[in-house]
C-alpha cells in the first residue's frame, strides 16, 4: 500500500474515493464545508434529513457527488463534542472499513485535518496508517479459498505539518503486527516450536543486522534450564530457546524482549477443561509480539541494540509429562516446586530471564499471555505492567498512551512474594488463587535483580475471542516498536 501526505484541498483531488469527516449536530471540518458547497449544500441535506447524524463510527456514501471526478463521497462520524482519541481511532477504522467495501484503487483522506486534544498531525497519520493496514490484513493461509486481492493501491493523506517518518514507523508497526497475528492465529499443529525457530532464521535473512542463535534442548539442558525444559518434557515437539540479535550501535547495551512461547497450551497434567481449548494456540502471543517487533525494526532500522528472546514450547500431558509437586531446578539454581502444571509460562520465562543476563541489558521488557487472573482484573483493554525499576514502568506507560496500546501499572509488592513459600523447594510456581496476575509477577521477579525488568501481562489483549473478530489483535507490538525508538 502507498501512503502518501498530501496538503491539497479536497476540491483538487483526483483520487476515486474522498473521505471527510462530519461532526455530530451537523458541524462540519473545513473539507466538509467545500465538498458541502461544490456539492450545491448536498451533505447539509443528508445531514437535515437524519440519514447521517455524525456519530462516532458512522458511515454514508454519497456516489457520483457532483463537482467531484471521484465515484464515492464517504462521510464519517466523529461524534459529538471534543474529539478523543478513541474517537479519531474509530473514525479511522471506520473510514478504513469503508473504503475497504469499495472496489476503489485510490482514496483520500481528510480526517486527519480534526482536532484531537494533546494529539500532534503525526500521531494522527499514524492511527491512520494502522487502521488502513489493519483493515486489509487477512488470515487465510489455511483455506482452499484465498480472499480476493484488495485493488486499493493509493492513499493520499490530507494533513498539514506531518512529516513521512510517521508514515515509515507506522507502515513498519503494521507489518510486525501482521506478522503477530499470523503467527498466532496458526494452529498448534503447524506453529510448533520448531516452526517458530525456523521462523527466526527466514527474519534474518531479510536484514544484515539481524543474526539469529537457536539453542535446542541439549543445550538448554546443559546450561541447567530445568524449568523449561519441565513444560516440554510431556510433548513430542522440542523447544527451542530463539536469540534474535538485531545490533547496528555499536556496543551499546541492547534492550532486550522476552517472549512467552507456549505454542498450544493444554494445562499438561493439570488439564484445561475442554471448553475454549483451541485459544490456546495463542499462547504464544507474546512470542509472537517479540517477532512482530523485531520485524519492525529491522525495517526502520534505529541506530539501537535490541534483543528479542523467544522461551518456545508446547505444554501437553504424557507419560513423561512434569507432575504437579514435582520440584525443578532453575538456570539461576533457584528450585521451584510445580504446585500447577498449567502455570507453566513463568516456568518457561524464568529461564529466558536469567539467560539473557549475559547480554549486559540496558532493559528486559518479558511479554506473556500469562495469566487469566489479569484478564480478571482489568479486562481486555489494557495489557498490565509490573517493574522493579519506576522509570522504566513509568517510560512503558507513556509509550501505550503514545501508540495507544495502553497498559495499567500493578503492584509488585514484598507482601506478595510470601504466597510463593514452599516447604519442599525454594519457591512454589503459584500462589493462591488471589491476585494471581501480582504472584505470578512476583515469581518472575526473583529472577531479575541484575537489571532493570518490566512484565507485560497481555492475557486479555492479544486476541479477541469471538464472532468476525476472533483472531489475534497484534498487541502489544505498538507499544514496544514506540518504546524501542524513544528509548535507545
Amino acid at each position: 500500500m502507498n501512503f502518501v501526505l498530501d496538503s491539497g484541498d479536497i476540491l483538487s483531488s483526483s483520487s476515486n474515493c474522498l473521505v471527510i469527516g462530519i461532526q455530530q449536530e451537523g458541524e462540519l471540518t473545513g473539507s466538509a464545508k467545500q465538498a458541502d458547497e461544490q456539492t450545491e449544500g448536498l451533505i447539509s441535506q443528508v445531514i437535515a434529513s437524519e440519514d447521517f447524524k455524525g456519530k462516532k463510527g458512522e458511515k454514508y456514501t454519497l456516489f457520483s457527488p457532483t463537482g467531484f471526478s471521484g465515484k464515492r463521497l464517504i462521510l464519517i462520524g466523529l461524534g459529538k463534542d471534543e474529539l478523543t482519541e478513541a474517537g479519531f481511532i474509530a473514525a479511522a477504522n471506520a473510514a478504513a472499513e469503508a473504503i475497504k467495501s469499495t472496489s476503489t484503487d485510490s482514496a483520500a483522506l481528510f480526517i486527519a485535518e480534526a482536532d484531537v486534544k494533546n494529539r500532534d498531525n503525526n500521531w494522527k497519520v499514524e492511527q491512520t496508517v494502522l487502521a488502513i493496514e489493519s483493515s486489509n490484513y487477512v488470515f487465510d493461509e489455511l483455506k482452499s479459498e484465498k480472499a480476493p486481492a484488495t485493488k486499493l493501491e493509493s492513499i493520499r493523506l490530507h494533513v498539514d505539518g506531518a512529516n513521512e517518518t510517521s508514515i515509515t514507523q507506522a507502515k513498519a508497526t503494521a507489518k510486525g503486527m501482521a506478522l503477530t497475528k499470523t503467527l498466532g492465529n496458526l494452529p498448534g499443529n503447524v506453529c510448533t516450536p520448531t516452526y517458530l525457530a525456523d521462523k527466526a532464521l527466514e527474519l534474518a535473512n531479510t536484514s544484515d543486522k539481524l543474526s539469529v542463535t537457536i539453542l535446542d534442548e541439549k543445550e538448554m539442558s546443559e546450561l541447567g534450564m530445568g524449568s523449561l525444559l519441565s513444560v516440554s518434557r510431556g510433548s513430542e515437539e522440542p523447544a527451542k530457546l530463539i536469540v534474535m540479535e538485531y545490533k547496528n550501535a555499536g556496543d551499546d547495551q541492547p534492550n532486550v524482549l522476552v517472549g512467552k512461547g507456549i505454542t498450544f497450551d493444554t494445562g499438561g497434567i493439570s488439564l484445561k477443561p475442554g471448553a475454549g481449548m483451541d485459544e490456546m494456540k495463542w499462547d504464544m502471543c507474546g512470542a509472537g509480539s517479540v517477532f512482530g517487533a523485531m520485524q519492525a525494526i529491522i525495517d526502520i532500522e534505529p541506530k539501537a541494540n535490541i534483543i528479542g528472546v523467544v522461551a518456545a514450547a508446547e505444554n501437553m500431558p504424557s507419560g513423561k509429562a512434569t507432575k504437579p509437586g514435582d520440584i525443578v531446578t532453575t538456570m539461576s539454581g533457584t528450585t521451584v516446586e510445580i504446585l500447577n502444571t498449567d502455570a507453566e509460562g513463568r516456568l518457561v520465562l524464568c529461564d529466558a530471564l536469567t539467560y539473557v543476563e549475559k547480554f549486559n541489558p540496558k532493559t528486559v521488557i518479558d511479554i506473556a499471555t500469562l495469566t487469566g487472573a489479569c484478564v480478571v482484573a482489568l479486562g481486555n483493554h489494557p495489557s498490565a505492567v509490573y517493574s522493579n525499576d519506576e522509570a522504566l514502568g513509568e517510560a512503558i506507560v507513556s509509550s501505550g498512551l503514545s501508540a495507544w496500546d495502553r497498559v495499567w501499572p500493578m503492584p509488585l509488592w514484598d507482601e506478595y512474594q510470601e504466597e510463593l513459600d514452599s516447604n519442599f523447594a525454594d519457591i512454589a510456581n503459584i500462589g493462591s488463587r488471589w491476585g494471581g496476575s501480582i504472584t505470578a509477577a512476583c515469581f518472575l521477579s526473583r529472577f531479575t535483580k541484575k537489571y532493570k525488568w518490566a512484565h507485560l501481562d497481555i492475557a486479555g489483549t492479544a486476541w479477541n475471542s469471538a464472532g468476525k473478530q476472533k483472531g489475534s489483535t497484534g498487541r502489544p507490538v505498538p507499544l514496544l516498536v514506540n518504546y524501542l525508538l524513544n528509548n535507545v
